[in-house]
């Protein structure tokens, strides 16, 4: 499948030259047989792209001209997936100042089945019709400053922005633009601050007034083996890594701790590992107490130890009378 798409997209290619091609050269140019040529642009033609075929002796395929803009090479699942994807974009509110990145992907999510090939509008517009995603508040992001971070970063160039840190002060940084990443619905930038000498994260709700300063530089090995991870690591600092078992399946575990950062290993179909940063060890306690399932704490130590405290406190308190306030406490 993975090379018939292949084939597809650069039989798409050479017609969208503009060009005519006889079905002899673009069956040598894709390493197949006249046959396999004519099938793929029947599919073209279902997909909605107007190639023009002239039989017989001098006769040539080409891609019929005035199409800015030709519908788009999806199956029905990316259809699908693009759909639900501009939707749950869409779903996000934007907080402050600004529509934010969400309005376009709002007004892309209505239009999106005019780009479609027509066997499969119908499909999508069903979905974009009938599918809701609940709103989720979150900073306003500019889709131009996201382009426009994401242009200087692949082109490595320097870029400096006026930005607004947690507790208000404004001031100008010089960075080196490497990675855009998005996390618990905000975005970060992860950028090397050329007047601090080290690597720094930024909101991209807070910054403004970017500037290209139009020179490059030379790449950094990333500080860690994504941004993704260099972030969760920053965001995560300071908090209690906790390491449990649980008997019970690891789709139940995420479906319970949805909201939370931790990495869910499944050890086998009723058994699964659970990994976290965590503020509270008592939150994490009574979250997977609620799971009504045998769990074992593997890591650290402090957190048997509150678990014991814990259950101790509860065990009180779940006593037919008060206790007396002479008796030693467990």
């Amino acid at each position: 499948m993975a090379d018939n798409t292949r084939r597809l997209l650069d039989l798409l290619a050479y017609l969208q030259t503009g060009r005519r091609f006889s079905g002899a050269e673009l069956a040598e140019r894709l390493a197949t047989g006249p046959r396999t040529v004519r099938r793929d642009v029947e599919r073209l033609r279902e997909y909605g792209y107007p190639v023009i075929t002239q039989p017989g002796p001098g006769g040539f395929y080409r891609l019929s001209a005035g199409n800015a803009l030709p519908p788009m090479v999806f199956d029905d699942e990316e259809a699908v997936a693009t759909v639900v994807g501009l939707g749950l974009l869409a779903a996000t509110t934007a907080a402050g100042d600004g529509p934010g990145v969400a309005a376009a992907a709002d007004r892309a999510f209505g239009k999106i089945d005019q780009l479609l090939p027509k066997r499969l509008r119908a499909r999508t517009i069903a979905v974009r019709e009938t599918v809701e995603a609940a709103a989720q508040t979150a900073p306003a992001v500019d889709a131009e400053a996201l382009a426009t971070l994401a242009a200087a970063a692949a082109r490595h160039e320097h870029v400096s922005f006026a930005y607004t840190t947690r507790t208000g002060s404004r001031g100008r940084r010089r960075v080196e633009p490497y990675r855009q990443v998005h996390r618990h619905l905000r975005w970060y930038l992860l950028a090397w601050d050329r007047d601090r000498g080290d690597w720094r994260t930024f909101r991209l709700d807070r910054i403004d007034e970017i500037h290209r300063g139009g020179t490059t530089f030379d790449p950094r090995p990333l500080p860690a083996g994504s941004a993704a991870e260099y972030l969760r690591e920053a965001l995560t600092a300071g908090r209690h890594r906790a390491v449990i078992t649980v008997d019970a399946p690891a789709a139940r575990v995420a479906d319970t701790l949805k909201y939370q950062d931790c990495d869910i290993e499944a050890v086998s179909a009723g058994r699964c590992t659970v990994t976290t940063r965590i503020d509270s060890f008592e939150w994490l306690i009574l979250n997977l107490a609620f799971l009504d399932a045998d769990f074992v704490i593997e890591q650290p130590a402090e957190f048997r130890d509150r678990c014991r405290a814990l259950a101790a406190r509860l065990e009180r308190a779940g006593r037919t009378s008060s206790p007396d306030p002479s008796e030693p406490r467990r």
